[in-house]
């Protein structure tokens, strides 16, 4: 399938296929606490998914109190446009999000400065700046809409969302923040983000002890067997060990607290692993997560539910007893809004880092079936980053010696206009099904899943990414959130910001001498405060995507 970059049918799309929704979220007198435990870079890799390398307790005991998800798939298997499909419970390719990385925008605080050179290009070789993805102005990250309904929110401290995060997001965004910090009998929404299992671990933890044998893990048919293979495989799991006692104190501290029993606990990764064929990878390796709930009914055991990250949000709102607002694309797989379940998830892969390709996938709970836009393309992606990876170096030293087998050399080849695999007895896609006659109506069911999402889904990766953000930055400037309007009548404060979109933050104080900045105790504005005469109000405002307002100070 060769793209037509233009058409006039996805211009259209870009204004027509999301459905604006204004409406508040309104909250129900139940308001559970939720607790986030979030990992990165690990596929399915864990005993209660079948594999025992790795020694995880902590984990195996939560396991045993929690719904097991055997079919959890992140959207894109990279940190960054995951992380903004959680966020928005919005497909990356709708928001303007799915190019790995746009910009600065890892933490949502310090010195944001977007270089205009960067050495990338996109598809048809135009310059990429840095840049922070302005997306629909109707869109909010959810935990807003919980700060609204009076939950306490802190993230801990990772958000890396193709953009800033608004100040309205979280109640606490840094490496302080914890639900301790809330007030007295306040519900809270606490994400705990744990990098030890990053991909940069793998050498960066090089030096640190081996708690599992190299000569004992599992290695994959696609790998050299190699000693640095099976070093780098055992760094991975050993990672995932430390990752476990980490998660350990965390449930100590909860349980400490007294509120183990009336938390609900999400446990999930970013992607799929670390390693090369995994992160990255639109296939099972990239997108396939390890997800498991503890909930406050007590459920146990497994599920086959089909569920998709950019169901995270609208099953928060669910839980949370709030309204989900019409134009998230993702459906809620608990609460008092559950859905019916999913017959597909969707993949989509762009660019990361300094390589741009397009490719689109859709799973069921046995296929996997992909379109290539560009097949001529290779698989492997030679980005820097991953380089740095011991066995990745070595892959390639092999490759040029002519020393890897068929299927270790499959990566370094074009790839095929379609895809289909059957991933429950074919788990390491070494099985290209597209054109077996065999798999005809399984390959045309798949297909026409595939295309009606395509269809039905603006898809901003069909633009030429400079195109893009000239679209989202006019003349490549990062555009300015109008400041905050405070107009007072008799102590009653109403503000505003002539930016469609902006999210409004405010502190009231009695001086005029507070010193203010991202980490400040931020309330989000959504009507009119009564604030004392003599009061001083300091207001804030960003759109997303945009550049934030300076804080202004008035006094009532």
């Amino acid at each position: 399938m060769k793209p037509i970059l233009f058409s006039l049918l996805v211009i259209l799309n870009l204004s027509c296929k999301v459905e604006q929704d204004k409406k508040a979220p309104e909250i129900a007198k139940q308001q559970p606490n939720i607790l986030w435990i979030v990992c990165e870079d690990i596929s399915p890799t864990l005993s209660f998914y079948g594999d025992n390398t790795a020694k995880t307790p902590h984990l195996d005991a939560l396991s045993k109190e929690s719904l097991i998800y055997d079919n959890a798939y992140a959207v894109v298997g990279v940190c960054a446009p995951s992380r903004s499909a959680i966020v928005t419970g919005m497909y990356p390719t709708t928001l303007g999000t799915m190019h790995m990385r746009t910009g600065k925008d890892i933490q949502s605080w310090g010195n944001r400065n977007y270089k205009k050179e960067t050495n990338v290009v996109d598809l048809e070789g135009n310059p990429v700046i840095e840049y922070a993805a302005v997306i629909p102005e109707y869109i909010k990250c959810f935990p807003e809409y919980l700060r609204e309904a009076g939950y306490f929110t802190s993230n801990h401290q990772k958000t890396d969302y193709q953009f800033a995060a608004p100040v309205t997001v979280w109640n606490q965004n840094n490496a302080q923040a914890h639900w301790r910090n809330r007030a007295k009998g306040q519900p809270f929404f606490s994400v705990f983000n744990f990098d030890i299992t990053h991909e940069s671990k793998i050498w960066k933890n090089s030096k640190l002890p081996l708690t599992v044998n190299p000569d004992s893990v599992p290695l994959p048919p696609y790998y050299q067997d190699t000693k640095t293979s099976r070093t780098n495989v055992a760094r991975n799991y050993s990672n995932i060990e430390l990752l476990d006692q980490q998660v350990g104190k965390l449930i100590a501290q909860l349980k400490k607290d007294g509120l183990y029993d009336n938390t609900i606990i999400f446990f999930y990764s970013d992607h799929g692993g670390p390693l090369p064929r995994q992160k990255r990878d639109i296939h099972k390796s990239g997108l396939h997560v390890p997800f498991m709930v503890k909930d406050l009914k007590g459920t146990k055991g497994r599920t086959d539910r089909l569920v998709s990250f950019v169901d995270l949000a609208p099953t928060i709102l669910s839980l949370a007893g709030a309204e989900i607002p019409n134009h998230l694309q993702g459906n809620a797989f608990m609460g008092e809004k559950d859905s019916q379940p999913r017959d597909y998830v969707f993949g989509t892969s762009d660019r990361f880092d300094e390589i741009t390709d397009r490719s689109r996938a859709v799973y069921d709970k046995q296929y996997l079936y992909v379109i290539n836009d560009f097949p001529e393309k290779l698989w492997y992606k030679d980005i820097s980053y991953r380089l740095q990876v011991p066995m990745m170096k070595e892959m390639i030293q092999l490759r040029d010696e002519n020393k890897l087998n068929a299927v270790q050399s499959t990566w370094f080849q074009p790839k095929q206009d379609e895809e289909l695999f059957d991933i429950k007895n074919d788990p390491n896609r070494l099985h290209n099904l597209a054109d077996n006659p065999k798999f005809s109506d399984v390959k045309k069911r798949m297909r026409t899943a595939l295309l009606k999402f395509r269809d039905s889904h603006t898809d901003l990766g069909m633009l030429p990414e400079n195109q893009l953000i000239k679209n989202m930055w006019p003349n490549f400037e990062q555009p300015v959130t109008a400041s905050v309007e405070v107009k007072n009548n008799k102590g009653v404060v109403s503000l505003n910001s002539k930016t469609k979109g902006a999210s409004i933050a405010y502190i009231i104080s009695d001086t005029s001498e507070e010193k203010l900045d991202f980490n400040s105790p931020w309330q989000v504005y959504s009507k009119p405060i009564n604030v004392k005469q003599g009061q001083f109000i300091y207001t804030m405002a960003q759109r997303i995507g945009y550049k934030e307002t300076e804080i202004s100070k008035t006094k009532i």
